[in-house]
């Protein structure tokens, strides 16, 4: 095994490395993906400080959540996957993750609209390297038949981080809230939002280097396919583009309602009941940190579980259920009439919201060639993250702005998001079972 992972003649019929390298692999995947969603969501909870100081609506914001990030992190994803084809994993992770901690810090030093959208884009730049090269060493480090479970687990680093980003960052928001201006060494006073991004940004910068322990492992791919051009998937994508385009945007259209309401739950409840920024983060994380963080590793285990039953469709068969779940949850959790009962039900939102996401992976490394697996994420996250991030935040506060009077309408606009967009995921997914046993039973070339 070389430092870049390529395969040797015999990776194709190497044995897998022992579990506890592969579980190693997947620990530390996971805190890097924890830390990214930390910095990528913190925002959420100091929308009104924000907004104050900049003087920006609803809508700015959710072009600060969702386009700003989005961007450059899905067009960057499929040329860092192509890297990550034929480069060391591990190394691309950790480039990627010291560059999207300092961005998130130099979004404390923003002081207009456009200078926090930029570093918001540089956030989006770092976050870019991770999931694509995750996902192709993990699927090197695992045989099929626990391979949706190993996903399940690192995914669930979304639902750990956002749960960690509102129980940790309300807490901070709301120790800082009462104090003036903070004296912060080189760069002088800054308020109290701006002091709360060096405090989740900068220590990711020091815990890039232990992704450098994680060992980079055999790449499963025959010699021949070394040095394919980028295009070389274009083939695949076309003899089974309906399998494919039903597994991307049954995935995606559920992911705009999971996007939208994480930007703008702690901000619905804060409106709605006159709770605290610590109040409501503390509620909402502890429903996505248990709930969330469970639902995927469930989701993946009953996946596992439809595959060993003899199900070629399992992995859509589990999103789908994830999605049948979430309709009626994402219509009621912004409309509780009490504090209490509404973060019950974003609970309940949260474990079925992340239920389809494991699986979703997993059927990405079992749809593709073992070459072809990292640009086939590459492109997965460009439609999930153009769909679910870019549009879910600003599809939410669009809606109230210009639809619903205001920023009195935001849970009224979140459940409307959540009773199209989740059915209509679902029905996708569900429409898509036969394309898929179809596309996985082919003898897919190496």
């Amino acid at each position: 095994m070389t430092e870049s992972g390529r395969a040797s003649p015999e990776g194709a019929q190497a044995p897998y490395p022992p579990p506890a390298v592969g579980w190693y692999a997947v620990s530390v995947l996971l805190i890097a993906y924890t830390i990214a969603f930390i910095d990528r969501t913190i925002l959420a909870l100091m929308v009104g400080p924000i907004q104050r100081d900049l003087g920006i609506s609803d809508t700015a914001m959710g072009l600060l959540h969702g386009i700003a990030f989005a961007l450059f992190y899905c067009l960057l994803g499929i040329p860092i996957a192509r890297l990550s084809d034929r480069h060391s994993r591990r190394w691309i992770i950790a480039v990627g993750m010291a560059i999207w901690s300092l961005m998130t810090a130099l979004c404390g030093l923003a002081k207009t609209f456009w200078q926090l959208f930029a570093a918001r884009v540089g956030v989006g730049i770092g976050e870019a390297a991770l999931s694509p090269a995750a996902y192709s060493m993990i699927a090197d480090l695992f045989p099929p038949e626990r391979l949706g479970r190993a996903l399940g687990i690192y995914s669930s680093g979304v639902f750990f981080g956002a749960g960690i980003a509102f129980i940790v960052g309300g807490t901070v928001v709301g120790a800082v809230a009462t104090l003036g201006p903070i004296h912060v060494p080189l760069v002088g006073d800054v308020a109290a939002w701006q002091a709360v991004f060096f405090i989740v940004g900068l220590p990711g910068i020091l815990f890039a280097l232990v992704m450098l322990t994680v060992p980079e492992p055999v790449r499963r791919t025959p010699p021949a396919s070394k040095g394919q051009p980028l295009s070389a998937i274009v083939p695949f994508l076309k003899a089974n583009a309906g399998a494919i385009a039903g597994h991307f945007l049954g995935f995606s259209l559920l992911a705009v309602v999971f996007n939208g309401f994480i930007a703008w739950a702690p901000t619905q409840l804060v409106r709605d009941f006159g709770v605290s920024a610590a109040e409501s983060g503390a509620a909402l994380g502890l429903g996505l940190f248990v709930c969330g963080g469970s639902g995927i590793i469930v989701g993946g285990i009953v996946a596992d579980r439809f595959a060993g039953a003899g199900r070629s469709d399992a992995n859509l068969r589990a999103g789908a259920i994830g999605g049948l779940g979430l309709i009626p949850t994402a219509i009621a959790a912004p409309l509780m009439p009490g504090f209490e009962s509404s973060a019950l039900v974003y609970a309940a939102f949260f474990f079925f919201a992340s239920f389809p996401f494991g699986a979703a992976a997993a059927a990405l490394q079992i749809m593709a060639p073992p070459d072809l697996r990292a640009r086939l994420s590459a492109i997965y996250l460009l439609v999930l993250n153009l769909l679910g991030i870019g549009l879910g935040p600003l599809v939410v506060a669009a809606m109230s702005d210009y639809l619903l009077g205001g920023k009195e309408a935001i849970g009224l606009a979140m459940a409307i998001t959540g009773a199209i967009f989740a059915p209509l995921g679902t029905w996708i997914l569900a429409a898509t079972f036969a394309r898929y046993r179809q596309l996985v039973a082919t003898d897919l070339p190496a």
